[in-house]
């Protein structure tokens, strides 16, 4: 993938645990790390920045350098709203990481609705993670989630990459709605669905070991019960029947709040 990941800090608990996952992703990557604070300014101009937010940035760049020493850290204060701010870095990242919501103690928090807003808007992959996350675990498979989406079939390929990165198996999962006719049965269609989403892929990557799944129910909660035993979940920004208008999917926002590992949420740009 790329030479840079992003992550974003707000002095919350939850954000070191992002500054853990980024750190992780960028050695893995042989990346370098951003770590960036958004201010908000809220006093004249003259002041800002603020000294807390340089010592916010410093500890976190700290901490990164405590998980990953290998890894090039450098870290910024940009004045401006959350979401602008690391849309503007995701330009030239390949990754950016957020907590899914910050503790509101200092100025250009990370609330709930700003990784939402950010999957939406970024052009990079976004990772979203929890302080109860394993973000450095390496046991379990990645996990993708399949609609057959133009978000989806980019998620693909990230999807492969990241079990590459990590020398993990890819569980490629696809959620199908059963037939009251026929209820243990699935549908021929998700089954070409399925097949047709990784048809290609697997010639570039000879050393991961792919398993399909199809899954009848819901979407979310079949991604939700499969991110238990996975050490990341990859899916696209806005599904097969996404509503008009809205900002991201429902199921990525689901798994995004409730999933038991990491998401990475993928967004077609082009």
């Amino acid at each position: 993938m790329g030479s840079l990941v992003v992550v974003g800090v707000d002095g919350s608990s939850m954000s070191f645990t992002a500054v853990e996952a980024a750190a992780t992703a960028a050695a893995r990557r042989g990346a370098a790390l951003r770590v960036v604070h958004a201010e908000v300014p809220i006093k004249p101009r003259l002041m800002v920045p603020d000294p807390a937010s340089r010592t916010l940035v410093h500890e976190a760049a700290a901490h990164a350098l405590v998980v990953a020493p290998e890894v090039v850290v450098t870290r910024a204060v940009v004045t401006g709203d959350v979401v602008h701010v690391l849309e503007a870095e995701s330009q030239a990242a390949d990754l950016i990481v957020v907590g899914s919501r910050g503790m509101g103690r200092i100025t250009g928090l990370l609330l709930g609705s700003t990784p939402v807003s950010l999957a939406a808007r970024s052009h990079c992959p976004v990772m979203t993670v929890r302080e109860k996350h394993r973000t450095s675990a390496d046991a379990g498979p990645v996990v993708l989630g399949v609609d057959g989406s133009p978000d989806s079939d980019e998620a693909v390929n990230v999807a492969f990459a990241e079990a590459a990165q990590r020398r993990a198996d890819l569980l490629a999962v696809h959620a199908w709605q059963p037939d009251k006719a026929s209820p243990g049965t699935a549908p021929e269609s998700a089954e070409l669905l399925l097949a047709q989403a990784i048809a290609g892929r697997t010639e570039a990557y000879p050393d991961i070991t792919v398993r399909r799944d199809l899954v009848g129910g819901k979407a979310r909660e079949v991604l939700l019960e499969a991110s238990k035993a996975a050490q990341l979940l990859i899916v696209g920004a806005r599904g097969r029947s996404g509503i008009a208008g809205l900002l991201l999917g429902s199921v990525s926002q689901a798994v995004m709040a409730h999933a038991h590992c990491p998401v990475v949420t993928v967004r077609r740009t082009t």
